[in-house]
């Protein structure tokens, strides 16, 4: 790819489908412009959300595409994981009018995000300050609406991203209100991932328990209140329920490190950028190191939160420019 070309970045998640127009040049990326989100509750399939977002535009769309969903790619049908949306990959061609295009993982999209960020781009969490260090493992973990896992092996200047599915794995309890909080989903799930208990629906399953052991009904509302509650303190029963949370994210987020080799993890997510101020994460701190014989090797794994916008378009468009672009992937930095 020797010129300018502009194409359509879209992150397509289990609550909103967001779409932006990005620039590509040579293999990289050049520019994403302000993006457009909306309910996925409100459109029937991918092909809707694509005219709607035209329409808003107001103009005839680009010819090729990098498309982030959350699910798993492979197979000739792909249903999201937390959205009703079928799509059929042989076929987005033609649905969308498009002549070429990425599918991939939208947490993969924020892995190529982190990738490709500059050091500016994170905030400092806990472990060793200073950047993200040089060769080596990135794990990317990000609680929203289910919980995403993605790996970034990095070697003499290349990166390699990985995907994953690390959010279904099983859930861990580590001491007796995480047991009833296992039981408590497992009444209701059967089997009981991680994601289950550490995303943003999982908050209402801690609560649920708490308020249970406190002889006290939960606090009322849907998840966007709940967390609302949770984060400013208006319900105690939320607020310590938050604090939960971060603990079991924690715990969570220190096994990940530990699978992949630790070398360094980083928060992304609505919520992981949500949390980064708030003293819960205190909680987190402790259960990320509190591995036992390995607790010095988790001590020295930084932890920082990606703080730029919309990191799944970003990166969504930052794999197609490599992709059909001509150079290695790098970061901004270099």
């Amino acid at each position: 790819m020797n010129s300018m070309r502009e194409i359509v970045t879209a992150d397509i998640g289990g609550t909103h489908a967001r779409f932006a127009i990005a620039t590509v040049a040579d293999g990289k990326l050049i520019s994403v412009g302000n993006p457009v989100k909306l309910a996925t509750a409100d459109h029937s399939s991918l092909q809707s959300a694509w005219e709607m977002f035209g329409s808003e535009l107001g103009r005839t769309l680009p010819d090729a595409a990098a498309i982030a969903v959350a699910a798993p790619i492979r197979g000739d049908v792909i249903k999201l994981t937390n959205n009703p949306w079928i799509i059929q990959p042989a076929q987005i061609g033609s649905d969308l009018g498009i002549s070429d295009h990425i599918l991939l993982n939208d947490f993969e999209a924020v892995a190529f995000a982190v990738a490709a960020a500059a050091p500016e781009d994170f905030q400092h969490v806990t472990g060793p300050q200073g950047d993200l260090g040089g060769d080596g493992v990135i794990s990317v973990v990000g609680p929203g609406t289910g919980l995403g896992v993605a790996a970034i092996l990095r070697k003499d200047g290349q990166f390699h991203v990985l995907p994953t599915e690390g959010g279904h794995i099983d859930f861990a309890p580590l001491d007796d209100v995480e047991e009833r909080i296992l039981a408590h989903l497992r009444a209701q799930h059967g089997r009981v991932s991680t994601e289950r208990a550490v995303s943003g629906p999982g908050l209402r399953a801690i609560c649920d328990v708490l308020a249970a052991i406190e002889g006290a009904p939960p606090p009322r509302g849907d998840d966007t209140q709940l967390w609302t509650m949770a984060l400013n303190g208006s319900d105690n029963i939320a607020a310590a329920a938050l604090d939960r949370f971060c603990m079991m994210l924690g715990s969570a987020a220190g096994n990940i490190s530990l699978a992949h080799g630790p070398g360094s993890l980083v928060l992304a997510g609505g919520l992981g950028a949500r949390l980064t101020h708030h003293a819960a994460l205190a909680g987190f701190a402790h259960r990320f190191v509190a591995k036992g014989r390995y607790r010095s090797l988790m001590e020295n794994v930084p932890v920082k939160s990606i703080t730029m916008a919309e990191p799944g378009l970003y990166g969504a468009a930052v794999a197609f420019a490599a992709v059909y672009g001509s150079g290695l992937l790098q970061s901004r930095a270099s």
